[in-house]
């Protein structure tokens, strides 16, 4: 750990010394942090570089970490999902799995509504279930509140872009309009 006099990591145990600094004791935190927000990444692009190149790697890889067969399955599919280029780094493997079926598109605009909401993995499932229930309409979310009707006149041309965006969404054109204005509507960090 940065070579910090006396700590030692071993598997069970992380040996600090005493008299250690409060600046040096913080930046193992932030250390071990990273190595918690990151090992899942690591795992799956470990699996990724293996798929190819080692047969029956499983094998071997559940032998050397420990972890079941369908962690590891999970691992590398997410980091296949999502190339290095398109992670982010605030935002868990977690946040990225919960997406990680949708089109690039969609994951992007996901993870950047959690990104700068500061959201959890928790009300990014939240939220999707929401846009779910809302274009098969089983949610009311108007409910309790007055109605606002708007109207728009919109040349065709750019109907035909706002379909195909929400068709490739897989959402109806007036459920996506809501999302994207809500989306554009989040204050800005």
């Amino acid at each position: 750990m940065r070579g910090d006099a006396g700590v030692r990591a071993r598997r069970a145990e992380l040996h600090i010394p005493v008299g250690l600094t409060l600046e040096s004791w913080r930046h193992i935190g932030r250390n071990l942090r990273m190595i918690t927000d990151s090992s899942g990444w690591w795992l799956g692009d470990w699996l990724v570089y293996g798929e190819n190149r080692f047969p029956d790697r499983y094998r071997f890889v559940i032998e050397e970490t420990a972890l079941d067969y369908q962690t590891l399955r999970n691992y590398a599919w997410v980091a296949r999902k999502f190339p290095a280029c398109r992670r982010r780094d605030s935002l868990s493997l977690q946040h990225h799995a919960e997406i990680a079926a949708l089109s690039e598109s969609e994951q992007d605009r996901w993870l950047e509504r959690a990104e700068r909401g500061k959201w959890s993995t928790r009300r990014l499932r939240k939220e999707i279930r929401q846009v779910r229930e809302e274009a098969k309409g089983t949610a009311r979310p108007w409910e309790g509140r007055s109605p606002a009707r708007v109207v728009m006149n919109l040349d065709a041309g750019r109907k035909d872009r706002w379909d195909q965006a929400a068709e490739a969404a897989q959402m109806p054109l007036l459920d996506w309009i809501a999302m994207v204005l809500d989306e554009a509507a989040l204050p800005a960090e």
